[in-house]
């Protein structure tokens, strides 16, 4: 017998993801199963789970940690060529002067899924972000989302957590057949009813087959995911990153924006936004 904690895999999809065993239904057979490292929720019958084996867990965590080191090193490489660039042009006032000191955007970010977003944290801290992140379920987080800009004022503000495309639903256009996606949507339309302008408040916002096209339309400048796949736990993070230092004068490049995600333009897609990234003088002697 299954029970809630077990860490599985599918045998129909050729135990591509590893979940844990979030919630069981004897009645059906069913298990209600969460991604470890990708944003999905998702339900199999008991006779099509597996456990994971001390030997595939190590697998499955390697490779988290290249996924994880390939992004991170890409992104370190591109903020080295980006200061290179920018010490040539007139930003070199600033950078020849050993007082200058950086802002990058601050972020605000709401996860449904705690264990998630104590990941992301561990990594806006690497990253050298600005950030607050709050456990909200995706059904309270429309509800939640207003008093927490006014709260904290961010720059940018992530909505992620658990989605994905209900089992019995056939038509992929239709946002009822999304598990959270409409919870997302409303939440974006709120936020955005606060915050109207795109480049004062940048919106990243969806999970694992999230309704794209909807998201957007609420109000987003970036949303997953355009070919309904499955995005990794920390790719909203990486846009952040992108959009946290790029500075204000520059629109955001979408495709560098894109290349620093795991799953590139199939999980991520969005729209020209500007960057939230300043520099300033003189560095306090008290900071």
């Amino acid at each position: 017998m299954w029970k809630a904690g077990e860490m599985v895999t599918r045998k129909s999809y050729g135990k591509d993801v590893c979940f844990v065993v979030v919630e069981i239904d004897e009645e059906t057979e069913t298990a209600i199963l969460k991604g470890i490292d990708v944003r999905l929720m998702a339900d199999a019958p008991f006779d099509d789970l597996a456990k994971v084996s001390e030997d595939e867990l190590r697998q499955f965590e390697a490779a988290r940690n290249q996924v994880e080191g390939e992004c991170l090193r890409l992104i370190q490489t591109r903020r080295a060529h980006e200061y290179e660039k920018r010490a040539l042009r007139k930003e070199s006032r600033f950078l020849s002067h050993p007082d200058f000191f950086e802002r990058p955007g601050r972020v605000l970010h709401l996860d449904g899924d705690g264990t998630y977003l104590q990941k992301c944290l561990k990594m806006y801290q690497e990253l050298g972000i600005r950030a607050v992140g709050q456990h909200v379920s995706e059904v309270q987080m429309p509800a939640a989302v207003i008093g927490l800009l006014e709260q904290y004022e961010p720059d940018i503000l992530i909505i992620t957590g658990h989605d994905g495309v209900i089992k019995k639903g056939k038509d992929w256009s239709d946002i009822r057949n999304y598990r959270n996606s409409q919870n997302f949507v409303r939440t974006v339309a709120n936020a955005r009813k606060y915050v109207r302008n795109m480049d004062d408040l940048v919106i990243i916002a969806g999970a694992c087959q999230s309704h794209f096209e909807g998201i957007l339309d609420a109000g987003a400048n970036f949303a997953s995911s355009p070919q309904r796949i499955m995005i990794h736990a920390l790719d909203p993070v990486f846009i952040a990153e992108k959009i946290a230092f790029t500075p204000i004068h520059e629109t955001v490049n979408l495709y560098d924006v894109v290349k620093s995600t795991y799953t590139g333009t199939d999980g991520i897609g969005g729209l020209e936004s500007r960057g939230k990234y300043r520099l300033g003088l003189p560095k306090s002697a008290y900071s």
